[in-house]
């Protein structure tokens, strides 16, 4: 019995040491997590990347680093993105806040032995609410389209530098 316990506890550990090695920043696989990027023309890809979680920040930091490497692997200097969209468990979402006001009413019908009495209750409703994005088991996929670039950068604030970009948003190595 105690030797079937050591290697259930063995075994959990190494399927754990084996979910957690494998780095969140990396190439996907078919249509799974991690990035791809697709060459539309010589100067314009679509990028994207796809995690679970809940963190919607990292998932477009990644999506920039793909942008930032693919146009340093094409010979460019840096990309401009010119369209970009987020997915939670694949709606879109837009960081709108939204507010809500609704009047309706409930009715109620009391009957008693001869007749039966109906009274209407007004009701009001205020909502306020701000996505904030998925839970730990969401898909979250960021996609960019981005034009590539060399010598003079546009002063947008669509513009990036792409090894700056790629010197701040690479993985730190433990």
């Amino acid at each position: 019995m105690k030797t079937m316990n050591f290697l259930a506890v063995i075994f959990a550990s190494l399927m754990a040491i084996g979910c957690s090695s494998q780095p969140d920043y990396r190439q996907a696989e078919g249509n799974g997590y991690g990035y791809q990027a697709t060459k539309i023309t010589d100067k314009q890809y679509r990028i994207s990347f796809k995690a679970r979680g809940s963190d919607q920040n990292k998932a477009m930091d990644y999506a920039l680093l793909r942008a930032a490497e693919v146009t340093v692997e094409n010979g460019y200097d840096w990309f401009v993105v010119t369209h970009r969209e987020t997915f939670v468990d694949r709606e879109r979402i837009s960081p709108q806040s939204s507010i809500g006001y609704t009047n309706s009413s409930n009715m109620v019908t009391r009957c008693g032995l001869v007749s039966c009495t109906t009274t209407h209750y007004p009701r009001s409703t205020l909502s306020a609410g701000i996505h904030i994005g998925g839970s730990e088991s969401s898909d979250i996929q960021t996609v960019l389209e981005i034009q590539l670039g060399a010598g003079v950068q546009p002063d947008s604030e669509h513009s990036f530098e792409a090894q700056a970009v790629i010197d701040n948003l690479s993985p730190k190595t433990e």
